[in-house]
Parts: C-alpha cells; sequence; structure tokens
C-alpha cells in the first residue's frame, strides 16, 4: 500500500478571548428580544385595546393581529438565531444582525402603540448588532 503524501493538518483550537462574552451577551440579548417579540405578538393578537393607539395612528395601517402575526413569528426566529449563536454557528451570526435590523424597523413603525418597549428593543438591537459585528468570530470552536 502506498502512503499518500497529503497529510491532513490538525485542527488548532483556540481559547476563546475575554471579548466572547461580548457574543454571549448579543446571544441571550437575542433570545430575550425574542421573548419580548413573542409578548408583544400575543397581546396584540388576545388584547386589541391594550395598545396606546388605534391601527390608524401607526405609521403602517396594518390591524393589530397582522401586528401581532409579525412580532410572533420576528421573535421564534430571532430566540432560534439565538440560541444558534451561543453556539458559535455563522449563518446564525449573518442571521442575528439581519434580524436584529428587521426587529429594529419592525420596532420603529410601531413606536406610536408601545413607545416605551419600543424603545428599549430598538436599544438593544444596536447593542446586539455590534456584539455580532465587531466579536462574532470570538465563538468559533475550530480555527486553522
Amino acid at each position: 500500500m502506498a502512503e499518500t503524501s497529503q497529510r491532513r493538518k490538525p485542527r488548532v483550537y483556540e481559547d476563546p478571548s475575554g471579548w466572547a462574552s461580548w457574543v454571549i451577551f448579543g446571544g441571550v440579548m437575542l433570545i430575550l428580544l425574542g421573548i419580548f417579540h413573542v409578548i408583544q405578538g400575543l397581546v396584540a393578537l388576545v388584547h386589541d385595546d391594550f395598545y396606546l393607539v388605534t391601527k390608524n395612528g401607526l405609521l403602517l395601517n396594518f390591524d393589530f393581529t397582522s401586528w401581532g402575526w409579525i412580532h410572533l413569528v420576528l421573535g421564534v426566529l430571532i430566540g432560534l438565531v439565538g440560541v444558534g449563536l451561543l453556539t458559535g454557528n455563522t449563518a446564525a451570526r449573518v442571521a442575528g444582525v439581519v434580524l436584529a435590523v428587521l426587529s429594529a424597523v419592525v420596532n420603529l413603525l410601531f413606536i406610536a402603540a408601545y413607545p416605551v418597549l419600543s424603545v428599549i428593543i430598538i436599544a438593544l438591537d444596536v447593542i446586539v448588532i455590534y456584539s455580532i459585528v465587531v466579536h462574532g468570530r470570538e465563538l468559533e470552536g475550530n480555527r486553522y
């Protein structure tokens, strides 16, 4: 039997740096943002008169049932991406940035109905985007 001259390079595992805590924070915040969106969605689906304005007072004149489904679906997706981000998944990093931007836009459009929570969610979205974009690679387990 002839030996092949090509050998596989051994995997080198590097310990994550201290900046990895930013990515962990971003993943936990994505899960929390997902919970906030799910709660907003359920409230919009079940209790329409909870919000400060009617559907005509919103920037987009969707009824609260539509807004509820938007928040509910977005919340589930954001929560799942948050879990994926904690595992160091590259696709979760990309999806996390996209969904955090989408979350900020949705809450900007929904700000008239529930301003305090919408502003808090937008601020957390900005922090999550920063943590993923700047320090996203810190949780990757395999580096060559």
